[in-house]
């Protein structure tokens, strides 16, 4: 029997195992997944304990148009009711806990900023039409700050659309494009981002959990401690059939053969690679190296174009670097307090951006519980800077160079809190913070054909899955672009009649259009 072997134990990998059996007629027993790491889920992570503090790298937004994910996930049941499948809970989460934000922006005095208009001039309108109307191809290369002028960087939008998303200005200008073009129809309720879809508990409790135990009650086998550190192709130029896997576990060197019909899939490179944790008393430590997620896709593209160009994102940290970090209250101060300024329960405020913070802090506030094992009486929120290099306003250093009670002390002097509860705040809480140098490489300034296709011209039992996997049309940085990837491969590689359904293109709706250019002419 053929056997499917996957590299990394991501969403993308794990959706691609699932989509093996479901469509591929794959037995479980028969699928492999190899991950470096002692746990799965790859970026989609998370742990920690009520104690010692929860931790979590970052957090997914879903929306109506998640295509591929959702018909994924709606056959994956939930661990809470196992009737009610993933799909069902995140939209019955949408109707019952929609956000409604009314406090997406706070100045730097600590007043709410209205967000009625976007701030735009007559130049930047054109600007915004003249990028969604130019040519990809002739953006390749370029940053968001060869289509824009200074004062675009300055907007009501920008402030938006930059923290909901994690662009900077020097990101990559296809990327930005390609947001426009597939989040057009979010416009009109973007500032109170209605159109968002959240899950119930953080992604590795809603997503990686339910799915990895549907995979594992069919067979499938999960190598964790288990590094891919190259793959051997038969002889021929830029040959297309995989021989050979290189392992290595447990600190000796293994190879596997890989016979015909056997398939393999690799996620090449990783955003949430080399991350760092800190704790609420110390700063986070410089990671000591790179994983085998960039290692081996370096390897499989010297003298390959059709491979991609891994060094177009692994090769510019202070570009690609921010740091988020996790808050755990033993006290309802903090909630209480953001739900009175911003007018919200805790869960409907969306997210909040303290726009007078040099790191540019973004805030949100879930509803409880964020973890399935939380207390009743402990309260988990998260945050992250964009400008983490960056002296605090209040803490007169990087915040990489400061402890997770640092960062609570920043984030408190740009919030209106009377000294009481911000102490309060302080006494209770357990911060942990964490740097991701390569968290939005897949953002930078690129060219066309640095990320391979998910199947490359020729390949017979090669595919590339995950973020760094190329998908005309779909944006990167989504639980649904990793999704994409893997339905596509599979797809492909087994040439099968059922396919991914198309993108989104709302931009092709001129009820769409004309709502979001009403939207961007508010005043």
């Amino acid at each position: 029997m053929a056997q499917p072997y996957l590299v990394g134990s991501g969403m993308a990998a794990l959706a691609a195992a699932a989509f093996l059996i479901r469509d591929g007629g794959f037995e479980g027993a028969d699928i492999h997944l190899f991950e470096e790491n002692r746990t799965i889920g790859g970026s989609l992570d998370a742990g920690g304990t009520p104690d010692a503090g929860y931790t979590m790298r970052g957090g997914r937004m879903f929306e109506a148009e998640f295509r591929c994910t959702y018909d994924l996930l709606s056959g994956i049941p939930t661990l809470d009711d196992p009737a009610v499948s993933v799909t069902e809970e995140i939209l019955a989460g949408h109707e019952d806990f929609p956000w409604d934000d009314i406090a997406r922006l706070v100045d730097a005095d600590g007043k709410i900023v209205d967000t009625t208009s976007m701030g735009f001039s007559e130049r930047d309108r054109l600007e915004l039409v003249r990028c969604l109307a130019t040519p990809e191809r002739r953006l390749d290369g370029k940053r968001i700050t060869d289509c824009f002028g200074e004062h675009f960087f300055t907007t009501t939008f920008w402030f938006m659309w930059c923290t909901t998303f994690a662009f900077q200005p020097w990101h990559s200008a296809i990327e930005f494009r390609r947001y426009l073009k597939r989040f057009v129809h979010l416009f009109p309720g973007f500032a109170g981002m209605s159109g968002i879809h959240r899950t119930r508990y953080n992604q590795y409790d809603s997503l990686v959990t339910p799915l990895a135990a549907w995979l594992r009650e069919r067979g499938v086998a999960f190598h964790t401690g288990c590094r891919v550190t190259d793959l051997g192709f038969t002889r021929g130029v830029r040959s297309g059939t995989v021989a050979s896997l290189h392992l290595s576990r447990n600190g000796r060197d293994e190879e596997i053969a890989v016979g015909p019909g056997d398939l393999v899939f690799v996620t090449n490179g990783s955003m949430t690679d080399a991350s760092s944790l800190g704790s609420h008393t110390s700063a986070p430590r410089p990671a000591p190296r790179r994983s085998d997620a960039w290692l081996l896709w370096h390897r499989l593209a010297r003298g390959r174009e059709d491979f991609g160009n891994p060094a177009a994102f692994d090769k510019h940290v202070k570009e690609s670097r921010w740091e988020s970090f996790t808050v755990t209250s033993k006290d309802p101060a903090f909630l209480r307090a953001l739900e009175e300024f911003s007018g919200r329960p805790a869960g409907r405020g969306g997210l909040m951006t303290l726009t007078g913070s040099p790191w540019l802090i973004t805030l949100v506030a879930n509803r409880q519980p964020v973890y399935r094992d939380q207390p009743e009486d402990v309260g988990v929120w998260w945050g992250y800077g964009l400008f983490p290099d960056r002296a605090g306003g209040h803490t007169p250093k990087p915040m990489t160079m400061c402890s997770g009670r640092e960062i609570l002390q920043e984030v408190l002097h740009h919030l209106p809190f009377d000294r009481r509860t911000s102490e309060r705040i302080l006494r209770t809480s357990t911060v942990v913070p964490c740097v991701m140098p390569y968290i939005t490489s897949q953002f930078l300034a690129r060219r066309r054909d640095d990320r391979p296709l998910v199947v490359p011209e020729g390949s017979v039992n090669l595919a590339f899955v995950g973020q760094f996997a190329e998908v005309p049309d779909d944006v990167v940085f989504t639980v649904e672009y990793s999704v994409r990837t893997a339905w596509t491969a599979v797809a492909q590689l087994l040439k099968l009649d059922r396919r991914p359904p198309e993108v989104y293109k709302g931009h092709h709706d001129p009820r769409v259009l004309v709502a979001a250019l009403e939207t961007m002419h508010r005043r």
